[in-house]
C-alpha cells in the first residue's frame, strides 16, 4: 500500500491523497474516526469506520481482528488522535497511524464528506435503485390497497425490535437476509404484490432486489421511503406487533441464490480454503454468521462472530472497518449467505461463502455484543422511534436521494451492480 509499517512511520502522519490512493487501489486500510458517533455523523469521508477513543477498548479487537494492519486515525482537533493510538497500541496495534490535517485536511484536500451513519451502504442502496429502477409505490398508493382489500403482504425487513416498535399495519416481520428464505411461506399465492419496507429507503431497495435478483414470481414493490413515507404521508402505525415469518423459501430460492452470488463473483470454498486464507497473516479476514440469533446460540461455527445478513449489509462499516479486508460467511441453510454475500461483493468486498461444517463439532452460546454508546454520544436516526420531527424524517430523505450524485463526486467507490 502506499505507506506501510515501519519503525519510523509507525504514529507519522499520511497525506488525504495517500488515503485515497489506498482506497482506490483496494489496499487494506482501516481509516478511524475517533469521535463520538453524534460528531461523526455530521461529515466524514465515505468508508470512515467510527469508533470513538473512549470505546477502543471495548471495540477494536471485534473490529480490528489483525494488529499490524494500517491504522488511519482522525478527528476535527478535538485532541483525540493521541489517545486513540495509544488505547490501540496498548492492545498491541503496531501500524498506527494519523491523518494529517484531520477532518479539514480531508476536507481542504477537496474530498468529500458524507454525513449520516452507515453511509456507503445506503449510497450503495440509492446506486441500486437507480441503476436496476427498483420498483417502488407511494404510502398512499400502500394504504389503498390495504384499504381495497388487495392481494397484498407486507414483509418488514428491519430487525424484530425495530419492527416491534412500530410497523405498517398487517405486516410481518422478515429481517433482510430472510426474504428469500421466508417469502415463499410469508406470500404463497404467486398473485400476492409483495411490498418491502424498512424505516427509510435503503433495506427496503436492497430487499426488494433481492426478491427480484432471487426470480420471485410474484409482483414485488418497496414502500417508498419506508415508516418514515409512511409517517409523512399520516398514515397510521401500528405498535408492539409479533408477527413473524416462517422458513419456507421462494420456488428454486437456494439454486436463484447461488446463481446470484456466482454473477456477483461470489466464491464458494470448503474448510482447505478457509484454512488457507487465515493462514495468511498479512491479510485481515472478517468471518461473520448470517443467520438468526437464536439459530447462533444453539450451534455455530468456531470463529463466526454473529451478524444478520441484512443487517451486514446495512452496517458493514460498522462490522467490518477495514476497507480491502476479506469476508467469509457462513449459513447452514446457505440461502442467506449467499444472497447477503452477493451484496457485499457488489459493494467492492472480496466475499466467499464457506460450505458445510454444521454436521461436526459446533460451539453453543450467545453471539457477542458490543455495549452500545452512551445515549448523549449515539447518532439519533431520523427514521428510529416515534418522536422524531418530521422535519427531520424529511430532510434525510433529502439527503439520501442526493447521495448517487455525491458517490460520482467522491469517485472512489468502485461498486458494481448486477
Amino acid at each position: 500500500m502506499p505507506f506501510s509499517k515501519s519503525p519510523s512511520m509507525t504514529g507519522a502522519s499520511v497525506t488525504p491523497q495517500q488515503v485515497r490512493t489506498a482506497l482506490l487501489l483496494r489496499d487494506e486500510i482501516a481509516l478511524l474516526d475517533v469521535r463520538h458517533e453524534a460528531v461523526f455523523a455530521t461529515g466524514h469521508p465515505l468508508f470512515a469506520a467510527n469508533m470513538a477513543a473512549d470505546r477502543i477498548a471495548l471495540e477494536a479487537e471485534a473490529r480490528l481482528p489483525r494488529k499490524d494492519v494500517p491504522v488511519v486515525l482522525y478527528d476535527d482537533g478535538e485532541d483525540l488522535v493521541g489517545v486513540a493510538a495509544d488505547r490501540l497500541k496498548a492492545l498491541g496495534y503496531s501500524n498506527i497511524h494519523q491523518l494529517d490535517g484531520g477532518l479539514q485536511g480531508w476536507k481542504q484536500a477537496g474530498f468529500e464528506l458524507f454525513q449520516d451513519v452507515n453511509s456507503y451502504a445506503k449510497a450503495f442502496g440509492e446506486l441500486v435503485e437507480h441503476r436496476r429502477h427498483t420498483p417502488s409505490l407511494a404510502a398512499e398508493e400502500v394504504s389503498a390497497l390495504m384499504a381495497n382489500g388487495a392481494n397484498i403482504q407486507i414483509l418488514d425487513v428491519r430487525r424484530f425490535d425495530e419492527y416491534a416498535t412500530m410497523n405498517i399495519p398487517g405486516s410481518i416481520s422478515v429481517p433482510g437476509a430472510e426474504l428469500v428464505l421466508r417469502a415463499g411461506r410469508a406470500a404463497p399465492d404467486p398473485e400476492t404484490t409483495i411490498i418491502v419496507n424498512c424505516a427509510g429507503r435503503t433495506r427496503s431497495i436492497i430487499g426488494t432486489q433481492s426478491l427480484i435478483n432471487a426470480g420471485v414470481t410474484n409482483k414485488v414493490r418497496a414502500l417508498r421511503n419506508g415508516t418514515i413515507g409512511w409517517t409523512l404521508a399520516k398514515q397510521n402505525l401500528e405498535h408492539g406487533a409479533g408477527r413473524r415469518g416462517e422458513i419456507g423459501a421462494i420456488a428454486g430460492g437456494e439454486a436463484n441464490a447461488r446463481d446470484v452470488a456466482y454473477r456477483a463473483g461470489v466464491r464458494r470454498i470448503g474448510f482447505k480454503e478457509i484454512a488457507a486464507l487465515q493462514a495468511q497473516a498479512d491479510r485481515t479476514l472478517y468471518r461473520f454468521d448470517v443467520r438468526s440469533e437464536e439459530e447462533y446460540a444453539a450451534g455455530h461455527l468456531a470463529g463466526f462472530r454473529h451478524y444478520p445478513g441484512g443487517q451486514l449489509v446495512q452496517e458493514i462499516d460498522m462490522a467490518a472497518p477495514v476497507r480491502g479486508a476479506r469476508i467469509v460467511l457462513t449459513d447452514n441453510l446457505k440461502v442467506r449467505a449467499d444472497m447477503t454475500a452477493s451484496w457485499l461483493a457488489q459493494m467492492g468486498w472480496e466475499t466467499y461463502v464457506l460450505e458445510g461444517g454444521y454436521d461436526g463439532t459446533l460451539e453453543i452460546g450467545p453471539p457477542l455484543v458490543i455495549p452500545k454508546p452512551d445515549p448523549s454520544h449515539r447518532y439519533r436516526r431520523p427514521y428510529e422511534g416515534t418522536d422524531i420531527k418530521e422535519s427531520a424524517m424529511q430532510a434525510y430523505l433529502d439527503w439520501e436521494y442526493g447521495l448517487v450524485e455525491q458517490l460520482r463526486r467522491d469517485a472512489t467507490h468502485g461498486f458494481f451492480v448486477i
